[in-house]
């Protein structure tokens, strides 16, 4: 075993080093005709094969053509370049993202704001503040409650949210959207009532006389949301806005779509187009829409729209279980507090296995969500009967590990896409869901890694603000930007600062089929980066959260 594990992860190394040296020669670099910068006076750090920071950097028609000393930056720019003095900042190749939900970071900015609340009472008076505000008959629609963060972490009922909106129908999302509270109102307009059966893969929160509560968590989230009116092109074109300007705040320049409808592909298309999609955008179908997967997998996949370089959709999003925070991660074993209980599929193992097949055949890369030891066991043999390591099949997550399937990520050329932020929300009650034994293998990094795995991370935002530099702490600390837990929460499975900044940058783009012009700084890659005022390297969390973002820049021009 110990030698397959060699070989596979020497292997994975040798297919990306090789993509990564053809990238430069694939590329083609701007005309010596179009106007050239020169960036320098500072760190620039161009994330070569041997991690050199260099003084200067050349970008002619939104590709970098030379990283090096100032004077070949500045002969390969010719006469008349524009000269941008860093003055001792700090370059990075624009950060990516390696799993969000890009238009439901807007729509989570244009809802009722629940993250951060302390109490079921704070979420009724946001809820109840936000509808002030709505015209008459619109849905109330919110996110971000966590019960976890309250002082007798149980889900909550309806009945305070209901006396405070008794006609206006209010739907809210737990933090994690594998939860929602729906009020009595919601309720009867969607026709749910105490006979409404539990579907697979859902459950519905019942009292004792067998009542809905009003917590419908995942699959029984559908009896809910399928009343709600969807947003109209209007408000997806407002929340692509606000999500952009967030992550370039960021300096995010890249983003895996964790699920994407035709409606946003075409948005996604028309901004392309225009001249306004200022993200590399690697959108993945969503798998739980059979008509949308039929559409596509007809068609085939489409790596590079219009030959823009900035959207591609050659990739499908499937749910195999739901999440830890609302026991909906399926485990091995039971939960440790709440005996009985491993969680819910969201697929069978057989139709799993069926839908990797189709989506092999229309040549679509798989990306499956999978939180639960048993969710990420059912997913890696369905990889195996139907995937091969040269697909770059994905776990979306991957979670809570069993120290056995570790191995079989190498073996199989599976990524395990994880995002470090979520090691910092769920520590305070992980090792309540899981026991102590167990919590060894969650967000067990140090395990992948060693092992010979490369991570993609992400923030899963809005579920987790896409905040780079908490992303940064949590990966290289195990703590919060506030410096907790003193010492890290399981310290053995930190990631180093080069393991952490490839996390951010190299290995996303390996993950999205663009390592030839994505993730690092060398010429013929994509002029994409982002200026902080220092390095990240040797920062305490105190001093992380300090860091400035301060410029981003995307194809050679700055968006932020």
């Amino acid at each position: 075993m110990r030698a397959a594990h060699l070989t596979a992860a020497a292997a994975i190394a040798a297919r990306l080093l090789a993509a990564l040296l053809l990238a430069a020669c694939v590329v083609p670099l701007g005309g010596p005709s179009q106007p050239a910068t020169v960036f320098h006076g500072g760190r620039i750090h161009v994330l070569d094969a041997g991690d050199a920071v260099v003084e200067a950097m050349a970008v002619r028609g939104g590709l970098v053509i030379a990283a090096g000393t100032l004077a070949e930056a500045r002969r390969a720019a010719g006469h008349g370049a524009e000269q941008v003095d860093l003055q001792g900042r700090a370059v990075y190749p624009g950060f990516a993202d390696a799993h969000l939900h890009l238009t439901g970071i807007g729509l989570a900015r244009m809802q009722a704001d629940l993250r951060g609340t302390l109490s079921e009472q704070e979420v009724v008076e946001r809820a109840a503040a936000a509808a002030a505000a709505l015209p008459e008959g619109a849905w109330l629609q919110g996110r971000g409650w966590d019960q976890n963060d309250w002082p007798a972490q149980e889900f909550p009922t309806h009945g305070a949210l209901s006396a405070a909106l008794p006609d206006r129908p209010a739907v809210l999302a737990r933090v994690d959207g594998h939860a929602v509270l729906a009020n009595a109102a919601a309720m009867r307009a969607a026709g749910v009532t105490a006979q409404t059966p539990d579907p697979p893969g859902g459950r519905i929160l019942r009292d004792a006389a067998g009542a809905p509560t009003g917590v419908f968590v995942d699959a029984a989230e559908g009896l809910i949301t399928r009343a709600i009116p969807p947003p109209s092109d209007a408000e997806l074109e407002r929340a692509l806005d606000l999500a952009q300007a967030e992550l370039h705040a960021q300096g995010i320049t890249a983003v895996h779509d964790a699920g994407a409808g035709n409606r946003e592909i075409e948005i996604y298309r028309r901004w392309a187009r225009e001249g306004r999609l200022r993200l590399r955008v690697h959108a993945m179908l969503h798998g739980n829409d059979p008509a949308l997967l039929a559409e596509w997998y007809a068609q085939g996949p489409d790596p590079d729209y219009a030959g823009l370089g900035v959207l591609a959709v050659r990739a499908v999003k499937i749910y195999s279980d739901g999440a830890l925070g609302s026991r909906g991660a399926q485990l091995l074993e039971d939960y440790a507090d709440e005996p009985g209980h491993r969680g819910l599929a969201q697929i069978g193992a057989e139709e799993l296995t069926a839908a990797c097949a189709r989506a092999r055949a229309a040549g679509f890369q798989v990306c499956t969500h999978a939180i639960g030891d048993g969710a990420n066991r059912m997913v890696l043999d369905a990889y195996a009967a139907k995937g091969g390591p040269d697909l770059r099949w994905r776990v979306e997550h991957a979670q809570v590990l069993h120290r056995d399937d570790v191995l079989r990520f190498v073996e199989l050329g599976v990524i395990p896409s994880m995002q470090a932020q979520h090691q910092t929300s769920d520590m305070p009650w992980a090792g309540a869901r899981l026991g102590a034994e167990r919590a060894r293998g969650a967000y067990a990094w140090r395990w992948l890694l060693d092992a010979g795995c490369m991570i993609p991370n992400g923030s899963d935002a809005p579920v987790e603000t896409p905040d780079v530099r908490a992303a940064w702490c949590a990966a290289v600390h195990r703590r919060t930007l506030t410096g907790d837990p003193a010492g890290g929460w399981h310290p053995e499975q930190r990631m180093s600062e080069a393991e952490a900044l490839r996390a951010l940058t190299v290995w996303p783009a390996y993950a999205a089929f663009r390592e030839r012009d994505l993730g690092r700084l060398v010429p013929g890659c994509r002029a994409d980066f982002v200026i902080l005022d220092r390095p990240l390297a040797g920062l305490q969390p105190q001093e992380i959260a300090a860091l400035a973002i301060e410029e981003t820049w995307f194809a050679g021009a700055r968006v932020r």
